[in-house]
């Protein structure tokens, strides 16, 4: 047989085994169709069986639920049923309530207008007294006047008058017995308030004028001091110009000069000799120069400060030398640059407030002084306003400035709105006239104004204000004036003086009385 019988004989072969395959698997197929159906059915009548049981589950769940809804919804009606009932019996309360208040008002209202008509006729009756009273005291009053012979004016006006005047006599009995008490603990209240203020404040407020005080250890020192035959001191006192007197006050020397830069530099030169121990006429010179050139110093840097202090620039450095020499100068017991401070501060203020050049004012204010520390004894005789006028133009201040510090005591006309603010800033600062003739005049003024006050109070004879003002004495006729007249005489001149006058402490009031009988015995 050849290959190709062979391979047709395979092919046959493997379709018929194919064809038989396909028998055998349809017949299987059947029977597992035919097992599904028969699963299927027992499923469905299972799933229908266990449908049903659901169904009668949910059926009983849902009557349960309605039956719980049933009983909440029954549960909410009983509530609004039995808050309503409540809600009607509040209602019915308040309505008898307002019945019974009605009907209270009303008998209240019905009271009120009898008690009304009760007021009304008891005030008819009071009217028709009052008027039976007023014509039987007018017909007492026509009486009196016809027994006294005065009109009811007139006798008012007599009592006025009589107790007017009890009252006044009383009033000035008490006062005086008050003004005698008072005088009695017034001293010791005096006392007590002045130790209580020396020790709240212990800053030393005055100033020495030519006097300095140098302490010492030791009353040793003072031999040294002196020298052998006094050649010590009076090389000191030869090269600082100052007066050093040594007495028998324990454990001090008191240096004595007008010039208050001098008596500090021999002040130090002092302290430096004492320290040093080393005391002869070649080291005092020596320790003096030093000592000069350091207040120098000292001086010139006071100035810069007090410049730099108030804003103020471009002044010229003898300017600001003689700013700091005010240091050491004092003026009515003022230090002499916290004076020119102050009334540079106040210039400021014042001009910024009217509206002028603050700055210009300011320096006005500062430099208006500077007159008060001379160089040269020639330079005393010259007031120190147009001292320190000259000055200023000197060193090329503005003329404003110039004519403010030579205005400042009216000794130059004044030529701008900035010199009549320089001299009231200074009479602000001072608390004083701005010269010695003023307080003169001013003193003398306020004497003849105490003797004028007392000459106007009748029964006055004479009247002498005495103790630089501070007392006045008043003589009065004896024939006019009383003993209680004249202690009310003196009370009232007292109040006259408070009220219209000014003047510094207190003004003591002294009325005198006498009664002379002379006779001659021969």
């Amino acid at each position: 047989m050849d290959i190709t019988t062979i391979a047709i004989a395979l092919v046959i072969g493997l379709g018929i085994g194919f064809a038989i395959a396909k028998l055998l698997e349809k017949g299987q197929a059947s029977k597992t169709l035919a097992a599904a159906r028969k699963e299927s059915a027992a499923i469905l009548k299972d799933a229908r069986a266990e449908g049903e049981n659901i169904k009668k589950e949910k059926i009983y769940q849902a009557k349960e639920k309605f039956l719980e809804l049933k009983a909440e919804h029954e549960k909410v009606i009983l509530g609004k049923d039995k808050k309503i009932t409540e809600a009607e019996k509040r209602t019915r309360d308040k309505e008898s309530q307002v019945s019974s208040e009605l009907a209270r008002n009303k008998k209240l209202n019905e009271e009120l207008e009898n008690r009304l008509r009760e007021v009304a006729s008891r005030q008819e009756f009071f009217e028709k007294k009052q008027g039976e009273l007023e014509k039987l005291h007018k017909s007492q009053v026509q009486q009196l006047e016809v027994i006294s012979g005065l009109s009811a004016e007139e006798a008012k006006g007599q009592l006025l008058e009589s107790l007017k005047e009890t009252a006044k006599s009383d009033a000035m009995a008490f006062l005086q017995t008050t003004l005698e008490e008072t005088k009695m603990t017034a001293q010791q209240e005096a006392k007590k308030i002045i130790v209580n203020t020396i020790q709240r404040i212990g800053t030393e407020e005055a100033i020495e004028n030519c006097v300095s005080v140098f302490n010492l250890e030791s009353d040793d020192v003072k031999g040294r001091i002196i020298g052998r035959e006094g050649r010590n001191i009076r090389a000191l006192e030869a090269v600082t110009g100052v007066e050093i007197i040594v007495d028998d006050t324990p454990e001090a020397i008191i240096l004595s000069c007008f010039d208050s830069v001098r008596r500090e530099v021999a002040r130090l030169s002092l302290h430096k000799l004492v320290t040093d121990g080393r005391i002869h006429p070649a080291r005092i010179e020596e320790i003096v120069h030093k000592t000069e050139k350091q207040i120098e110093q000292e001086i010139v840097e006071v100035g810069k400060r007090t410049v730099i202090d108030l804003g103020i620039h471009g002044l010229h450095p003898e300017l600001i030398r003689t700013v700091g020499r005010m240091k050491y100068r004092s003026s009515y017991g003022q230090n002499l640059l916290q004076h020119s401070r102050e009334v540079a501060k106040l210039c400021g203020v014042m001009a910024a407030e009217l509206g002028l050049n603050a700055k210009l004012a300011k320096r006005a204010g500062l430099l208006h002084d500077i007159g008060k520390v001379p160089n040269t004894e020639a330079e005393l005789e010259t007031p120190h306003a147009i001292l320190g006028m000259q000055w200023a133009e000197k060193y090329g201040e503005k003329p404003e400035v110039c004519n403010a510090i030579g205005a400042h005591h009216d000794e130059v006309e004044m030529k701008s709105l900035i010199a009549p603010i320089v001299q009231v800033c200074d009479a602000i600062s001072g608390a004083r006239p701005g010269a010695r003739r003023q307080v003169l005049d001013s003193y003398i003024q306020r004497l003849k104004d105490l003797e004028e006050i007392a000459f106007g109070f009748s029964g006055v004879q004479k009247a002498y204000a005495i103790q630089a003002g501070r007392e006045l004495r008043v003589i009065v006729e004896s024939e006019k004036v009383s003993d209680e007249k004249a202690a009310q005489l003196s009370f009232e001149i007292s109040q006259k003086i408070q009220t219209d006058m000014t003047y510094p402490g207190q003004v003591k009031i002294t009325v005198i009385r006498e009664t002379r009988s002379v006779n001659v015995a021969k």
